[in-house]
C-alpha cells in the first residue's frame, strides 16, 4: 500500500466517523430534555372566564361543549345541559398545569409522542380547543401519548405494563411548547354520553303504581294506604294471589334512576313513543309521574320519556287540637316543605322534553305483565292426605326417624253385660279408736321435760 492509498483511506474514516457523530447529535437533540421551561404554567397566564367554547376532538370524533345564557350546554345533544362539574374541572386543570419536563422534539419527530394533527394517523392526538364566545381559538391543546409509571413489584412472567401518571403535549401547534405534564387527563374524550349532566327525577313516597299495557289482560295497578304499608293489588280476582316476594321492589323502582344518554332527534316510530307501556306513579306528596318506556335499545336499554304534575297545598289547615303556641312552628315547617316540593316539581318538569336512554334495570320491575306478580300455582297446590295406617301399624315418621316395629293385631273384645257382671265384694268399715283422754286433777302438776309415759 502506497502513500496515496493510506491517505486516501484515512479521509474516508474521517468522513464516516464525522458523519456518524452528526447523525447521533440529530438523533439526541430531536428528543430530549431541558431545563429551560420546568415549573412554568403550560398555558401561561391565561383566564378560563373568557372562555365561552370547549371543542374536544379525536379523529371523526368530536364534541362541543358551548355556553348559552350562563348555561353550558352539549352542542351534540340538542342542547341537553352540560356536565359542569366535569367541564369546570377541565378548565382548572389546564389553567394551572405546569411543565413537568420540556421536551425539545423536531416536527418529524412528533408522532412517536403521538402528537400528530388530527387526521394524519392512528395514534393522534386528541384536540382541546379553548374558544371564546365568537368562536375564535384562545388556546388549543393538543394531549399526546400517555406516560406511564412501571410497579416496583413487576411480575416475572410479564404482563405489568404500570399506569398512566403523565400526558405528552402540544400547545398552539407549536413544536417548541412539548413537554410533559403530570395529569393524564384519562377522561378527556369525544363522547357526548360522558359530558351530560346526570341529574334526574326521583319518585318517592309511592302510594299507587299502575302499568298500562296494549294488551289489557297485562296491565296491573298496585296501591297502599301509608307509606310504609303493604301493596296490595287493586281489582284482584278471586283465582289471584299477589307474591308480596315479587312485588316487594316496586315502589322504590324509581327512587334513584339514572340514564346511559339522550336523544338527539327522537323520532316515535324508532324509539316505541308512538306505542309505549305506561306506567303512572301517585306519591303522597300528591305528585303524579307518568313514565312513558319504548323501545329497547341493544341488550340493556330502554328509550324513556317522562311528564310530572302535582297539585302543592298553598295554605295548612291546622288541626283540631292545636295548640296557639305550636302554631308558629308549624306553619314554618309546612312552608319549608311545600317550598322544597315546588322547587323538585319545577326542576323535574324539565325533564319532560327529552327521551332518554336508561338502563334495562331502572325499568325492569315496572315490566312485569300481570301473571309475573302472582304466587306460581304449584305451590299452592294443597298436599295429598295422608292414608290412614291399617289396625296396628304405627304412623309412619320423617324420613329420619328411626324404623317403627309392627306388632301383631290386637283381638277384638266381646260385648258384656254390665249388669250381669259382678261387683267386686265390700271392704269391712275400718275402725278407728280413739285415745283415752286423762283423768281431770285439781292441782295441775308443776311442768317438767319429761314426756308423758303412755299407757301399756
Amino acid at each position: 500500500m502506497n502513500r496515496k492509498q493510506l491517505s486516501l483511506i484515512l479521509v474516508a474514516v474521517v468522513v464516516l466517523g464525522g458523519l456518524g457523530l452528526w447523525l447521533r447529535q440529530r438523533n439526541i437533540s430531536s428528543y430530549r430534555t431541558t431545563q429551560g421551561r420546568m415549573g412554568q404554567k403550560v398555558l401561561g397566564e391565561f383566564d378560563p372566564n373568557t372562555v365561552a367554547h370547549v371543542q374536544i376532538k379525536h379523529g371523526t370524533n368530536e364534541v362541543n361543549l358551548v355556553k348559552q345564557d350562563d348555561r353550558w350546554v352539549l352542542r351534540e345533544r340538542a342542547n341537553y345541559a352540560a356536565n359542569f362539574t366535569e367541564l369546570g374541572e377541565l378548565l382548572r386543570k389546564l389553567t394551572d398545569l405546569k411543565v413537568v419536563a420540556p421536551v425539545t422534539i423536531g416536527p418529524s419527530q412528533l408522532s412517536r409522542l403521538e402528537l400528530a394533527a388530527s387526521g394524519s394517523g392512528d395514534k393522534t392526538a386528541t384536540l382541546v380547543d379553548l374558544k371564546d364566545k365568537g368562536g375564535k381559538s384562545l388556546k388549543s391543546v393538543l394531549l399526546g401519548k400517555k406516560h406511564t409509571r412501571q410497579s416496583e413489584n413487576a411480575s416475572p412472567l410479564g404482563g405489568d405494563e404500570g399506569w398512566p401518571d403523565g400526558r405528552y403535549l402540544m400547545v398552539d401547534n407549536k413544536p417548541e411548547s412539548v413537554s410533559l405534564v403530570s395529569e393524564a387527563f384519562s377522561n378527556v374524550e369525544p363522547k357526548p354520553e360522558q359530558w351530560l349532566n346526570k341529574d334526574f327525577f326521583k319518585v318517592e313516597k309511592v302510594r299507587s303504581v299502575a302499568v298500562t299495557y296494549a294488551v289489557a289482560t297485562n296491565s296491573w295497578k298496585l296501591a297502599r294506604e301509608t307509606e310504609t304499608g303493604e301493596m296490595k293489588l287493586v281489582d284482584a280476582r278471586p283465582e289471584e294471589k299477589l307474591d308480596s316476594s315479587k312485588v316487594s321492589g316496586i315502589p322504590n323502582a324509581l327512587s334513584y334512576p339514572s340514564f346511559n344518554d339522550v336523544v338527539a332527534d327522537p323520532k316515535p316510530e324508532a324509539t316505541g313513543m308512538d306505542k309505549p307501556t305506561v306506567a303512572v306513579l301517585e306519591t303522597f306528596d300528591s305528585l303524579t309521574y307518568t313514565v312513558k318506556v319504548g323501545n329497547k335499545s341493544g341488550e340493556d336499554a330502554y328509550y324513556l320519556a317522562l311528564a310530572v304534575n302535582g297539585d302543592v297545598p298553598k295554605e295548612r289547615t291546622p288541626g283540631k287540637d292545636e295548640k296557639p303556641e305550636d302554631k308558629e312552628k308549624l306553619d314554618k315547617e309546612f312552608k319549608e316543605k311545600t317550598q322544597k316540593l315546588a322547587d323538585k316539581l319545577k326542576q323535574e318538569k324539565g325533564y319532560e322534553k327529552t327521551t332518554y336512554l336508561v338502563s334495562k334495570w331502572t325499568v325492569d320491575s315496572l315490566l312485569k305483565e300481570r301473571h309475573q306478580l302472582m304466587s306460581d300455582k304449584k305451590d299452592e297446590a294443597p298436599k295429598p292426605a295422608t292414608p290412614a295406617p291399617p289396625p296396628g301399624v304405627a304412623a309412619p315418621g320423617p324420613a329420619t326417624a328411626a324404623p317403627v316395629e309392627l306388632v301383631p293385631p290386637l283381638k277384638p273384645v266381646q260385648a258384656v253385660d254390665p249388669d250381669k257382671v259382678p261387683l267386686p265384694p265390700t271392704p269391712p268399715a275400718l275402725k278407728i279408736e280413739q285415745p283415752a283422754k286423762p283423768a281431770e286433777t285439781k292441782d295441775k302438776p308443776a311442768p317438767t321435760d319429761e314426756k308423758p309415759k303412755e299407757k301399756p
